[in-house]
């Protein structure tokens, strides 16, 4: 959801104060007190939302009947044309900068800008990918404001970043030097033209790799020679342009004027938003080539010239940065981090329903101290029967020994209250958290929902609750999960087995049929048991295999 821009004025401060400060070279007293206050205290000012702020997720469907006609039409007759137009354009461009960069090796492109023909032919080259966009449909880009040139700004800074097409700006820019991962380089086709641009790449399997790559950019900065602005957009991932999130502190660390760079794209259908969860690239890529046109806006801010506390503090400038664009975005600021992505990320690998609220769901265990003081796993681990299903509001927060008028507190609580009733599962809820902390795999999280949903510190389950523990973990129903209870007993010799306590097997089968009906609901079998009968059958055989795969992974590194 979107603030009200009066929520934007109040956590924003003014663009016209910034701007003219900013043209002038340093921060005044008129904005200091906010400007440059310190970041920490920046974190803590900022109040938490009463709406939630997702910029991971997108929603990309034809609703109308007019939309879906015309995507078949031009899906068989423009789509084939734009497709053979834009990988002959590829081929050119392609062609072109390996031209360009014959003779040059990686060490040559990192020691001096290029020059002469070389730099001729790389304009050339973004006049071919200039075409290529408008051969995708982007035919009108509109600029508002004036780019700096290298010497007044040797860092750009774009945002928000929302899509693969954000490589529009970087043509549309000229071509400048980008931050990129050193994976990019050996991309077919787009990696030698990505090595033209002369970029700065970070290398993952180099720990000094942060400390060089803010190196390259102050010395490529501070030099005499003409080298290309350097590019970077400073969320460090894809969002839905609904805020701006976390900006990443590499491009303030050399402490040198950056200029604002803010993109959008006002189309009717959003067919270009590409994130966490949402369309894959194939459906992006397919829509965008469907539509008539697309439009694309960027605007280029006055350059910014960090304070003296701005300089000391790399943070601060990048948040400070950030809040302008945002004013100029119309759009609030949240404190999601490109490591906020990991997190979706391995909800998703692990399938859990809404992963895109995880990441909130964690910050505000932090900001309330359970993380740090892992409330939930204690609660798991010192708890003598189970936990009630559904709690309301005053019940979540004394289990959790929170404050009932904590905003935060109640922040929580409402984004586990899917449906608004007032109530929230606090197994679910115990589940989501204590998966997320522990769970590698989906075998781990069956493992967890056990340990969560059983009545007793040895973690025995009856069927009532193996039901609810199979329904958190893998979405099994009911019929499922009985069926996996009852072949465990037959297992047994129809054995009831109370806490891990064995009763000797009924050698008449009438009373063994008895012992199975009255034992249904009160036996109790171990995770080991659940486990074994689980592993013999061929719907849960993908869990195992996984989980050894992890295993001799572990093992191998």
């Amino acid at each position: 959801m979107r603030y009200r821009n009066e929520e934007i004025i109040e956590r924003v401060v003014t663009s016209d104060e910034i701007i003219n400060e900013a043209e002038n070279g340093k921060l005044r007293s008129a904005t200091k007190d906010n400007a440059e206050t310190n970041y920490e205290q920046q974190q803590q000012q900022e109040p938490v939302s009463s709406d939630i702020i997702n910029p991971f997720v997108h929603r990309l469907e034809l609703e109308t009947t007019y939309e879906k006609i015309k995507t078949l039409v031009l899906t068989v007759t423009l789509l084939p044309i734009r497709l053979a137009l834009i990988t002959a354009l590829v081929i050119i461009a392609w062609l072109l900068a390996c031209v360009g960069l014959h003779g040059l090796s990686e060490e040559d492109l990192r020691r001096a800008p290029l020059k002469g023909w070389r730099r001729e032919l790389r304009t050339l080259v973004c006049s071919v990918m200039r075409v290529f966009f408008i051969c995708g449909g982007f035919c009108h880009v509109r600029v508002k404001g004036r780019q700096a040139t290298n010497k007044e700004a040797p860092i750009l800074a774009l945002a928000p970043h929302s899509t693969f097409f954000d490589s529009l700006p970087v043509i549309v820019l000229g071509g400048p030097s980008i931050v990129a991962k050193a994976e990019v380089s050996r991309l077919p086709f787009f990696g030698k033209l990505i090595n033209y641009t002369q970029p700065v790449y970070v290398w993952r399997d180099d720990p000094n790799s942060r400390q060089n790559t803010v190196k390259e950019i102050i010395e490529r900065a501070t030099s005499k020679e003409d080298w290309p602005q350097v590019m970077i957009f400073p969320e460090g991932t894809c969002t839905n342009r609904s805020c701006l999130i976390t900006f990443k502190s590499g491009a303030f660390y050399p402490g040198v004027p950056v200029q604002p760079v803010c993109i959008k794209y006002p189309n009717k259908l959003d067919t270009v938003t590409w994130t966490w969860e949402g369309p894959g690239a194939l459906k992006i890529l397919w829509l965008t080539l469907t539509q008539w046109n697309s439009m694309c806006e960027i605007e280029f801010l006055p350059v910014y010239k960090p304070s003296e506390a701005e300089k000391l503090d790399p943070k601060l400038y990048a948040n400070n940065v950030r809040r302008l664009m945002a004013k100029t975005l119309g759009v609030p600021v949240s404190d999601y981090t490109y490591d906020d992505c990991k997190v979706i990320s391995k909800a998703q690998h692990l399938h859990i329903p809404h992963a895109s609220t995880i990441v909130e769901l964690y910050k505000l265990r932090s900001k309330l101290g359970l993380l740090k003081e892992n409330t939930e796993e204690e609660l798991v681990i010192k708890k003598c029967q189970r936990f009630p299903e559904l709690v309301d509001y005053p019940k979540f927060v004394r289990l959790l020994k929170l404050d009932e008028n904590n905003t935060a507190a109640q922040h929580l609580f409402k984004i586990n209250d899917k449906h608004n009733r007032g109530m929230i599962d606090f197994e679910e809820y115990v589940f989501i958290v204590m998966a997320i902390a522990n769970a590698n795999d989906e075998l781990d999280m069956v493992r967890v929902a056990f340990e969560v949903c059983s009545s007793d510190p040895t973690h025995h389950l009856n069927a009532q609750e193996l039901r609810k523990a199979l329904h958190m973990s893998l979405s099994l129903n009911a019929d499922d999960s009985d069926r996996i209870f009852q072949q465990i007993q037959r297992d047994q010799n129809c054995t009831t087995v109370n806490h891990g306590l064995y009763s000797k097997k009924n050698k008449f089968s009438v009373l063994a049929s008895l012992t199975i009906l009255r034992t249904r609901y009160d036996s109790f079998f171990s995770t080991d048991q659940v486990l074994a009968v689980m592993s013999t059958r061929p719907e849960f055989s993908h869990l195992f295999h996984e989980s050894n795969e992890l295993k001799r992974k572990k093992k191998s590194i």
